[in-house]
């Protein structure tokens, strides 16, 4: 090969050494600034998910105080967070189908069936669901109210987590997993966003329940 043919190849090589290098530094770069995120990011250790619920007094009505989910659903790395949490408790269930009670329990039942690549159905409060129902009578304070399920939502034997975004005094979770063991399911555990643990309800439904934030008071 001629002389000239050399340096050309030399040079070649060379231009082709200095992109191999200036690539690598340049992924070593991206590699350090994502681990440099992935420090400064709320994580399992520093996210507060208390911080995303507002506490609002007199709702719906005077004496309650009403605790309002919507800023975390807003926070998409908390809500992203929150439901990550719910996977790591609900899983070792090992559900076959997550129910959501009408209407916040939808929220944490939904993206959590996702996460868990599972089905998902509803139970709703009496006239809001269509086709043939199976549904339970349930005593309150003053009356009665009844939940209601879609006939063929749960098959006989399926092990089924039902979720809430908040467990208060228990009654209509209690009348959920009643209806639900009309329906045949093996109703393995309850969950919850939110736990008002001074109202007891944990006694009432009868149950594991698993919240991922707890108020005392």
């Amino acid at each position: 090969m001629a002389p000239g043919g050399d340096v050309i190849g030399g040079i070649v090589a060379d231009q082709d050494n200095r992109l191999l290098v200036e690539s690598h530094q340049q992924i070593k770069a991206l590699i350090r600034d994502h681990r440099i995120y992935q420090k400064q990011k709320p994580g399992p250790e520093t996210m507060d998910l208390k911080t995303r619920i507002a506490q609002i007094p007199e709702f719906p009505k005077p004496g309650i105080l009403f605790y309002d989910i919507s800023p975390l659903l807003g926070d998409a790395e908390a809500w992203r967070e929150a439901v990550r949490q719910l996977a790591v408790r609900i899983g070792p269930y090992k559900p076959d189908l997550l129910i959501g009670i009408e209407s916040r329990g939808f929220l944490a039942a939904a993206p959590l069936a996702c996460e868990l690549g599972i089905g998902f159905a509803m139970i709703r409060k009496r006239g809001k669901l269509p086709g043939t129902l199976l549904g339970h009578d349930y005593a309150l304070e003053y009356g009665t109210d009844r939940v209601e399920i879609q006939a063929n939502a749960v098959k006989p034997g399926q092990r089924v987590v039902v979720m809430d975004d908040l467990l208060a005094t228990g009654g209509t979770m209690a009348a959920s997993v009643n209806l639900l063991r009309i329906c045949g399911a093996e109703v393995v555990a309850a969950g919850f966003l939110i736990e008002l643990s001074f109202l007891g309800g944990r006694e009432k439904i009868g149950i594991p329940a698993e919240a991922l934030m707890t108020f005392d008071s």
